[in-house]
C-alpha cells in the first residue's frame, strides 16, 4: 500500500513539474488550451499548465530589439545608385497579436522595413537624401509603425547607419565642394575690396576738406622713409605754393624740413656699426698716402 501511494505521489509530482513554466520579467506567454488562445496572458514567475498537451504556451520577448537592415542598392530619383544600410528598433506591445496575426514578427518587420526604406529613398534626389537623414528616419518610422500596429509591434526608432556612394560620384562631389570653397573665398575678398574702397573714399573726402591733413600725412611718410638704411627722398613741391602770397616762406619751411630729414638719415647711416669705422680707416689711409707723396 505504501509503495502504491509513493508511486502515485511521484506521478502527481511529475505531472506538476511538466505542467509548470517559469517566465522572466521581460517575457509574456500566450497559452493555448486545446488550440484556442486564452484571453489572459501568462506573466512573469511560475505558471501552471495542464499536462498531456492540453495547455501549450508561446513565449514572447517584450524587450526592444535592434533589427539590422543589410546594405542594399537603391536607385535615387536622379538615377544614382547608392548603398544604404539601417537599423530598426522594435518592441512587442501586444504579445497576443504578435503570435496570432503574423507567423514570425521579426522577419516580417525586417522585410517591411527594407521595402519601405527603398520606396522612400527612391522618391528623393541624392542631395536631399544626404541632407535630410532625420526627416527620412522619421518618415520611415511612421510608415512602419502604422503597418506593424496590427501585429502588436511598435517601432520606436529607425536610423540610417551609412550611405555609400560610387567612387565617381565621390570625386565629383569633392570637386564641387572645392569649387564652392573657392567661390566663397573670392566673394569674401571682393567684399573686403569694396569695404577698403569705401574707407579710402571717406579718407579722400576728409583730405579734400582739410588740405593740411595731406601735408601732415606727407611729413609722416617722409619720417618713415628716412629711417631706411639706403633711401633717396624726392620731395615734391606743390604748384599751389607759387600762387599764394606766402609761397616763399612756405617753400623755405618745406625745404628746411626736407634738409633736416636728410641730415638725420645721413647721421643714422654714419652711426651704424661697421660703416663709421670703415670711413675712418679709409680717411686715415688717404692721409698717409698724401704724406708719402709730399715727402
Amino acid at each position: 500500500m505504501l509503495i502504491a501511494l509513493g508511486v502515485a505521489a511521484a506521478g502527481v509530482l511529475m505531472l506538476l513539474l511538466t505542467g509548470t513554466k517559469v517566465l522572466q520579467e521581460y517575457e509574456r506567454g500566450v497559452v493555448f488550451r486545446f488550440g484556442r488562445a486564452k484571453k489572459d496572458l501568462a506573466g512573469a514567475g511560475l505558471n501552471l499548465l495542464l499536462p498531456f498537451g492540453i495547455d501549450r504556451m508561446r513565449v514572447v520577448d517584450t524587450r526592444t530589439r535592434a533589427i539590422q537592415i543589410t546594405p542594399q542598392d537603391i536607385i535615387s530619383h536622379d538615377n544614382i545608385t547608392i548603398s544604404v544600410d539601417a537599423v530598426v528598433y522594435a518592441s512587442v506591445n501586444s504579445p497576443m497579436h504578435a503570435v496570432l496575426e503574423v507567423e514570425d514578427f521579426l522577419p516580417a518587420t525586417l522585410q517591411l522595413a527594407s521595402t519601405t526604406l527603398r520606396a522612400v529613398l527612391g522618391k528623393m534626389d541624392l542631395d536631399d537624401i544626404l541632407a535630410h537623414r532625420d526627416a527620412i528616419n522619421g518618415e520611415v518610422r511612421q510608415i512602419l509603425d502604422t503597418r506593424t500596429e496590427q501585429w502588436g509591434v511598435e517601432i520606436s526608432a529607425v536610423e540610417i547607419k551609412d550611405i555609400q556612394l560610387p567612387k565617381e560620384m565621390q570625386r565629383a562631389m569633392a570637386r564641387q565642394a572645392e569649387a564652392e570653397r573657392e567661390r566663397r573665398a573670392k566673394v569674401i575678398a571682393a567684399e573686403g575690396e569694396v569695404q577698403a574702397a569705401s574707407k579710402l573714399a571717406q579718407a579722400a573726402e576728409m583730405i579734400a576738406e582739410h588740405p593740411g591733413a595731406l601735408q601732415l600725412r606727407l611729413y609722416q611718410t617722409l619720417v618713415e622713409v628716412s629711417g631706411e638704411a639706403s633711401s633717396t627722398i624726392v620731395f615734391p613741391v606743390p604748384i599751389e605754393l607759387g600762387t599764394t602770397p606766402a609761397a616763399t616762406p612756405q617753400l623755405q619751411n618745406m625745404i628746411q624740413t626736407a634738409v633736416a630729414l636728410a641730415a638725420q638719415a645721413q647721421v643714422k647711416k654714419q652711426l651704424e656699426p661697421g660703416k663709421g669705422d670703415d670711413r675712418l680707416e679709409s680717411s686715415d689711409e688717404s692721409r698717409e698716402t698724401s704724406g708719402v707723396r709730399q715727402r
